[in-house]
């Protein structure tokens, strides 16, 4: 029995228990039609100071997505300078081997960490450096999803990803976000269609557990909260009503 057979043996019951208990979130979801032939490709970006939990759990659904889908998933770190060894907040060392390539991803994902500090490192600091937000700005194009949890949707306020648009934040940023042009909703997570954003911290497992249901629909996603013994929490604010 391979792993992916095994997962979802074990994961069956847990699953059916979990689906009706998330029946209203799934309703909200809109009806994925996934592509088997074609790989979900998604990049998780990082820099100095990034938050461990910010970037490591939108890291592990979307991992361990592809054992409740027939559709590959694709998942890697990147960082805008190339290959090399990224220092997180708490001083975790991570070794990420793949250079920016937006044009090769259908999600990025941007994580945050160091907003309390103006120094470096962190979110603070790469919005002073501007090399990062350039370049997500840049990165926007049809077909892309770009999404941020936590104080990583200030790199995409600096960006200009946010203005005008619906989304929201860490609580101690919500202020600087809206000064800034965003226009905040009160929800944990806020689907804006190419622009996806989430609250603070643990956020990134809601975020992610919804693009998962997004894209690869919601029998992925209530495999996922059964493999993880976690249920996804608060409300998704979708800019379409059939979401």
């Amino acid at each position: 029995m391979n792993r992916r057979t095994l997962l979802h043996a074990t994961t069956a019951l847990g699953a059916a228990t979990l689906t009706a208990a998330t029946a209203t979130r799934a309703d909200a979801a809109p009806t994925a039609a996934p592509a088997p032939g074609r790989p979900l490709h998604v990049h998780v970006v990082l820099f100095d100071g990034v938050e461990e939990l910010d970037y490591t759990a939108p890291y592990e659904v979307f991992a361990a997505s592809g054992y409740f889908t027939d559709r590959d998933v694709e998942v890697r770190y990147v960082t805008l300078d190339g290959p090399r060894t990224v220092r997180a907040a708490y001083g975790t060392r991570l070794r990420v081997d793949h250079e920016w390539a937006p044009e090769e991803a259908d999600l990025l994902v941007v994580p945050g960490g160091g907003y309390a500090r103006r120094e470096d490192p962190g979110v603070w600091a790469e919005i002073g450096r501007g090399s990062l937000p350039r370049a997500l700005a840049a990165a926007a194009r049809p077909g892309l999803t770009v999404s941020a949890l936590c104080t990583g949707v200030m790199l995409l306020s600096a960006a200009g990803l946010t203005t005008g648009r619906p989304c929201t934040t860490h609580h101690r940023a919500r202020a600087d976000l809206e000064r800034q042009g965003g226009v905040l909703k009160n929800a944990r997570v806020v689907d804006d269609g190419d622009l996806v954003t989430a609250g603070g911290v643990t956020s990134g497992l809601d975020l992610a557990l919804w693009l998962v249901r997004r894209e690869l629909g919601a029998d992925a996603a209530v495999g996922l909260e059964a493999m993880l013994e976690y249920e996804a929490r608060g409300t998704v604010w979708t800019a379409r009503a059939g979401r």
